[in-house]
């Protein structure tokens, strides 16, 4: 007999969605939206209703793999369980005695969101005193911003858009990436808002909002800076608000007067005009609302284009106005006991970093060299930037790699040992989002399909191998949600293990205006001056020069962004089928005058290359962007792209200008039709 069970979204989203699975004979006939979700009300992306043909695919892994070829020729053999553990805490005794336990380093990152199986590794690479992985490649950067201007904690909840009278979405594809915020921006629009866009490309936000400002990448600062020369200019300002709770007003007033729209326009490609308008319709709003995504931020300048950005609301006061204000991340209003998890305190000081954006620099020039690198909820063959260093490290025959996995990835393909690893739908764990205030406790729903193993399960095993005899490694999941809530936080307060044991979700005690008390900065208040910056070889004020990839020059005249394909999420879903033939082909986006410039017609292949590698895509010719821009929207796998090379073959392992995040959207690349 077929059952409803309520289980979560895993992936790297801000959603989270709540979601019913129905199971029949211990196998998922199908997923839905759970209608109870306070947030998520119902229904699915179109990537997770394909959910139960990728957890029950006939590709899934199912046993332990030995490699039994040549690296990357993808042959195996299988082996058990005892084999595989017994191997690999062989290697690692052996690398620790031969050449010590930084040799080792463990990467992971977002491939499944639960707080439990995230973090199931971190204590055992601790302890091992592992060489310690910076985890910063995605929104580290847009958090450091943003803290800069208006303090760390939760933001703007997205809930509360429903009552704004503007609603600016820049660097995000609401339709992609947030499609549960876009009811509460419709709820606006319905009531007299208009949506405006922000973006490098025509994307599916763009084309259903009522305005879009076409920009060059990295220009968005500059952008900013024109709006607010005229927001101040024509004296659309809250002075009670700016007096009251913001530093550096004055500075920042003579900095955005250089920025006039003329000027924002021969920097951004946006028309003076156009700047002039939204300045006017942002300023004269009631309670205008802008919702950042990550793209602006993933520029070389990132810091600097999100803490300029985040000061918009505080000219106007639409921090204190209902319905107003701004939203980055809202998953700091849960802010569970971690520690107790991954304890950090168990690292011997001193163990090496190295940050996850430069594997491949790692992977090829550590000195003394990685011996032994684990893998776990991430593919860095395909989502690591500059791939073709990172591909070449993986093929390293002194480095033994491990990868813990549903699929055989392109990472995986270069392992020397594989694991098989369970899906969301097999293991207990506790959710948080990053887009609404909600967390939920989800309960296994099938049983391990084959003989797949969760990551805390392989990490206390190993662990026990090893004579590692702290609490943490023996821990059930329950204990450790227990632990994660053990905190003094007044966002938890009433969220007890009983409560989430129902798998129902609840909402945390987030407060209606974040900003209520003032700002968690060093001076409380909005800081739009930032003397400490300048000891950071940063300005301290709001800087409109533009983000450019310094590896380029005149040989590579095109700007590249590379944002999410709507059918993947990074390269996760990339090994549904279904979901491959609505993608169409992995295609590059550029303008029609560049495209006639180098005798390129729509739907013909085309090399993009830089001096960091080449990958060929299927030209896509049109308005979309503007001149000198290119788009390649998703992270396609090798073997699923015309050339057999994913996107990441062009970027750059250059870190932003704060929070060590990625740049990858900043690239300077040529293009030129394949000849056949």
């Amino acid at each position: 007999m077929a059952k409803l069970e309520p289980t979560v979204c895993p992936f790297d989203c801000p959603d989270t969605c709540g979601c019913l699975a129905k199971v029949e004979d211990g196998r998922l006939v199908s997923l839905r939206g759970d209608p109870e979700h306070p947030f998520t009300r119902g229904f699915l992306c179109a990537k997770m209703a394909h959910y139960p043909r990728r957890v029950h695919s006939p590709a899934r892994l199912t046993q332990p793999l030995l490699r039994a070829g040549a690296k990357g020729s993808g042959q195996f053999k299988p082996i058990g369980w005892d084999e595989a553990m017994s191997l690999l805490a062989d290697k690692i005794d052996e690398t620790v005695a031969a050449h010590g336990a930084q040799a080792i380093l463990p990467y992971s990152y977002a491939g499944h969101m639960g707080l439990v199986h995230r973090q199931g590794g971190h204590a055992f690479f601790h302890r091992l005193g592992a060489s310690r992985l910076i985890r910063t490649i995605c929104g580290a950067t847009a958090g450091a911003g943003f803290a800069a201007s208006l303090g760390a904690g939760p933001s703007a909840d997205i809930e509360s858009a429903a009552r704004a009278d503007l609603i600016l979405i820049w660097g995000g594809n609401t339709l992609t990436t947030n499609l549960h915020a876009w009811p509460f921006f419709l709820e606006a629009r319905r009531r007299g808002a208009p949506i405006v866009v922000v973006d490098p490309y025509l994307n599916r936000t763009a084309q259903a909002a009522d305005r879009h400002l076409l920009l060059r990448p990295g220009s968005d600062a500059a952008l900013a800076l024109g709006l607010m020369h005229v927001i101040i200019a024509e004296d659309l300002i809250d002075r009670q608000f700016i007096t009251r709770w913001c530093l550096g007003f004055e500075e920042l007033a003579q900095r955005a007067g250089e920025w006039t729209p003329a000027r924002a326009e021969a920097v951004t490609g946006v028309p003076a005009a156009q700047i002039e308008d939204l300045a006017r319709a942002y300023g004269r709003a009631r309670a205008p609302y802008i919702r950042t995504g990550f793209g602006f931020s993933r520029q070389l300048k990132g810091a600097m284009a999100m803490r300029t950005v985040a000061l918009l609301p505080a000219l106007t006061g639409a921090l204190r106005k209902g319905g107003g204000g701004i939203t980055r991340t809202l998953s700091e209003a849960a802010p569970f006991n971690l520690k107790a998890l991954t304890r950090e305190d168990l690292a011997p000081k001193g163990t090496r970093p190295f940050n996850m954006v430069q594997l491949g620099r790692t992977l090829n020039q550590a000195d003394p060299p990685v011996r032994l690198l684990h893998v776990y909820l991430s593919n860095p063959a395909v989502v690591a930037p500059d791939s073709g260093q990172v591909q070449r490290g993986l093929a390293r025959y002194d480095l033994f790699t491990v990868v813990h996995e549903m699929f055989l990835t392109e990472t995986a393909r270069l392992a020397d040992l594989v694991l098989p690893g369970t899906s969301s739908l097999e293991m207990t764990d506790l959710y948080r989002a990053y887009g609404h205030h909600y967390v939920q406790m989800a309960r296994p729903v099938i049983p391990p399909v084959g003989r797949s193993r969760s990551i805390l399960a392989v990490f206390q095993e190993l662990a026990g191998r090893l004579g590692f005899s702290e609490p943490v490694f023996k821990a059930s999941e329950d204990e450790i949600i227990s632990w994660l809530l053990e905190t003094k936080s007044p966002y938890l307060e009433g969220i007890t293990f009983e409560r989430l044991a129902a798998c129902r979700p609840l909402r945390v005690n987030a407060p209606a205006n974040p900003y209520a008390e003032g700002f968690a900065t060093p001076s409380g208040k909005v800081e739009m001056s930032l003397p400490a910056w300048a000891g950071l070889g940063l300005d301290p004020l709001p800087n409109g020069e533009p983000s450019l990839d310094p590896e380029g020059g005149p040989s590579h005249p095109l700007r590249l962004i590379t944002p999410p394909n709507h059918h993947f999420l990074n390269s996760t879903f990339n090994e549904v089928e279904e979901l491959r033939a609505k993608a169409g082909q992995a295609e590059l986006i550029m303008h029609a005058q560049d495209a006639a410039a180098r005798g390129i017609v729509q739907g013909q292949l085309v090399r993009v290359f830089n001096r960091r590698g080449e990958c060929v895509l299927r030209a896509r010719v049109g308005g979309e962007v503007l001149p000198g821009v290119t788009v390649a929207e998703g992270l396609w796998w090798g073997p699923h792209a015309p050339g057999g090379k994913g996107i990441n073959h062009l970027t750059s392992q250059r870190l932003a200008d704060l929070g060590g995040s990625s740049a990858f959207h900043c690239n300077l690349v040529e293009v030129e039709a394949v000849r056949t």
